[in-house]
């Protein structure tokens, strides 16, 4: 009997996880793992699934009996792959399951912060609309996407349909090569040079050690006045201390879908006011029912896959 156990489940929602339960195997679902509990709960498991739980060198080292990992999750930051290849361990992930759903949120980010969604509400809650002498209100200045330069940082299956929804507003798509790529690939512009182009910034590569701090105060000052960064890759990928200064003199907006640790602990510098040039969303992007039941369906692919003697999706 195959051991499968799901150490955070419950970051799945409402989704149906029975279609995980395959044959002569026994599936067992945690809602959530704490670091200390993860040990003990995989000792004696055959495949893991986890999304964003941490399987580091220490604990992997721990699990003799472990063959899989199965990451919900396209991104594997929170897994040590070197680790997991010395002792053997298969590991897979999951696949274009969210192309359409993240691009989507990109795009909405963007337009909350364009067309002032948020701040228009507090407004009229506040009575704004109610006492305005005429029969509209300018209290929030409104930008037009249309032909302004909407940069791709990461020209994946993400970056290339978040480029083509752009693209549908009008929009002058730029690609950025690399940061400190040495040549710069046909098509695509160089990181710096792309950066000071950018009335949008759309990040979407991943979080390792090239990326870490990508936006950091450096990188940030050489966006020009008024751009707004778009984040729904990872929060790493900026160092939030710079953004929230340059937030703060009211230069830059930034809509982020993701941060640096999550959940946030409440004393989070970017949770502390509310700004009207940040947009916020918990980590929702890839949420849809539809991605969700995507996503389940390649784990059980990829599960399936390697009880048969073959893998998947497979790093």
């Amino acid at each position: 009997m195959t051991h499968i156990v799901f150490l955070d489940a419950g970051s799945m929602g409402d989704t149906d996880l029975s279609v995980l339960q395959l044959a002569e195997c026994q599936l067992q679902c945690f809602a959530s793992t704490a670091p200390q509990q993860v040990t003990e709960r995989l000792a004696d498991t055959d495949i893991a699934i986890v999304n964003k739980v941490v399987l580091n060198q220490s604990i992997l080292q721990a699990l003799p009996k472990l063959k899989l990992i199965c990451v919900a999750a396209t991104g594997v930051n929170n897994i040590d792959l070197s680790a997991a290849a010395q002792q053997g361990i298969t590991v897979c992930n999951v696949r274009g399951y969210a192309d359409t759903t993240v691009p989507q949120h990109a795009i909405a980010l963007l337009l909350g912060l364009t067309n002032q969604i948020s701040n228009y509400q507090q407004t009229l809650a506040r009575g704004g609309w109610s006492q305005s002498p005429h029969f509209c209100l300018h209290n929030h200045p409104l930008t037009e996407l249309d032909g302004k330069c909407f940069v791709v940082l990461g020209y994946g299956a993400l970056g290339q349909a978040t480029a083509r929804l752009a693209a549908a507003f009008g929009m002058r798509v730029l690609i950025s090569e690399h940061a400190g790529a040495r040549e710069c690939r046909k098509g695509r512009v160089r990181f710096e040079e792309a950066l000071r182009q950018a009335d949008v910034l759309s990040l979407h590569c991943p979080l390792n050690d090239d990326t870490v701090h990508l936006l950091n105060r450096e990188t940030l000052a050489l966006l020009p006045d008024g751009a707004v960064v778009i984040n729904t890759a990872r929060g790493g990928l900026i160092d939030e201390a710079a953004l929230l200064n340059e937030l703060k003199t009211g230069r830059l907006a930034a809509g982020l879908d993701v941060l640096s640790s999550e959940p946030p602990a409440a004393s989070h510098i970017l949770l502390q006011d509310a700004r009207p040039n940040l947009l916020l969303t918990p980590h929702i992007g890839w949420a849809t029912p539809e991605a969700r039941r995507r996503m389940t369906a390649q784990l059980r692919d990829n599960i399936a896959a390697f009880l048969a003697g073959r893998s998947l999706r497979q790093l």
